[in-house]
């Protein structure tokens, strides 16, 4: 195996408390994405995943199972994710990345500047300090530093995910994720 492939099958950097996390990181299964809100792929593996995990919470041990997501947005096919995932890590700054990464997921088609205020008054944010994150490009930084760490592992295109810092290349199925989710816990 040449380094190269290598690069392409593993995670090169490991969850950190730097990561937007569900659950522990000492969980035995740790799963990372890479993802895009305007990707409509990635919408439907992180249901999957969603759902898988609460299908497992009740089979494995609690906190066997963390999910990091990180930002993978595909701007040149996505003229709204860049944006997308600004807002999401503007309403992280004020304790609300998860119900805004939610939101974002389920109203692919609504991603523009005009809505994104409206998810972020949804929940409750204070919009000027929502809106100043968002002119002042306050979390670019962190979005780079998401997309270096993809493309590092090899990441091209999304939705990516890694089970334990390994590429899962299966299907996008319930049975197959499931399966490999397991294999993993043991």
């Amino acid at each position: 195996m040449s380094y190269d492939d290598h690069n392409h099958s593993f995670l090169f950097v490991p969850p950190s408390t730097q990561d937007r996390i569900q659950g522990v990181l000492s969980a035995a299964v740790m799963l990372v994405m890479y993802g895009d809100y305007q990707c409509s792929e990635s919408a439907k593996v992180y249901r999957l995943i969603k759902a898988i995990g609460r299908e497992l919470n009740s089979s494995l041990e609690e906190n066997n199972l963390c999910f990091v997501f990180r930002h993978f947005p595909q701007v040149q096919i996505h003229p709204h994710a860049q944006h997308a995932a600004q807002a999401v890590e503007a309403a992280a700054a004020q304790g609300q990345f998860w119900q805004m990464h939610d939101i974002l997921f389920a109203h692919q088609q609504e991603l523009g500047n005009g809505y994104l205020v409206e998810y972020a008054n949804y929940l409750g944010l204070d919009i000027s300090h929502f809106l100043q994150n968002m002119s002042k490009k306050a979390h670019v930084a962190r979005i780079n530093e998401d997309i270096q760490s993809g493309l590092h592992s090899g990441v091209t295109a999304t939705p990516a995910l890694f089970i334990n810092g390994i590429r899962y290349t299966g299907r996008w199925n319930n049975t197959q994720l499931t399966a490999a989710i397991v294999t993993a816990s043991h």
